[in-house]
């Protein structure tokens, strides 16, 4: 079997052929290609076949992306109940995060309250999970459902209001 015969090789000098002649029209725009050697990314390389970490292939991609907060603190949202405690945790939720804000809902006014009134603690511990300087504010909402429609009502009343005065 000739060369011509086998499509493999009639592609591989095409290809060497291809490669030559662009290399020649950027000689002759000259454009050459570059005689220095790329710079390499620091740190430890693998070789093209052999297998790396998976945890280790995770951090490079997010921080390559630029995902090493955003991972951070879905993993705080994941671990709410170990960081804030099983108590708190069963009344609230983490919502959002965003410049430095975390939006936690309560499930009543009154849990919406302790949350507030343990703010700074729960931003220094928060901070401790990420790093410090991360969260710089946590914000408090209470039950987003409106007041309750079931009970007595009198024909002709305000509201809460008229039992008050």
């Amino acid at each position: 079997m000739s060369a011509d015969d086998n499509p493999t090789a009639r592609g591989a000098a095409l290809a060497r052929e291809k490669l030559a002649q662009a290399k020649a029209d950027a000689a002759r725009r000259g454009q050459l290609p570059r005689r220095e050697p790329r710079r390499r990314a620091a740190g430890a390389r693998r070789e093209g076949g052999d297998p790396q970490l998976f945890g280790r292939a995770i951090m490079d991609l997010l921080a390559d992306r630029g995902w090493q907060r955003s991972a951070a603190m879905g993993g705080v949202f994941g671990r709410w109940a170990d960081i804030v405690g099983p108590d708190l945790a069963a009344h609230t939720k983490p919502e959002t995060f965003e410049d430095g804000e975390v939006i936690v809902s309560a499930d009543s006014t009154a849990w919406a309250t302790q949350v507030r009134l343990l703010a700074r603690t729960l931003v220094r511990r928060l901070n401790e999970e990420l790093g410090d300087g991360t969260v710089t504010r946590v914000k408090v909402r209470g039950p987003q459902h409106g007041p309750r429609t079931n009970g007595l009502r009198v024909r002709g009343s305000k509201g809460p209001g008229d039992t008050y005065g």
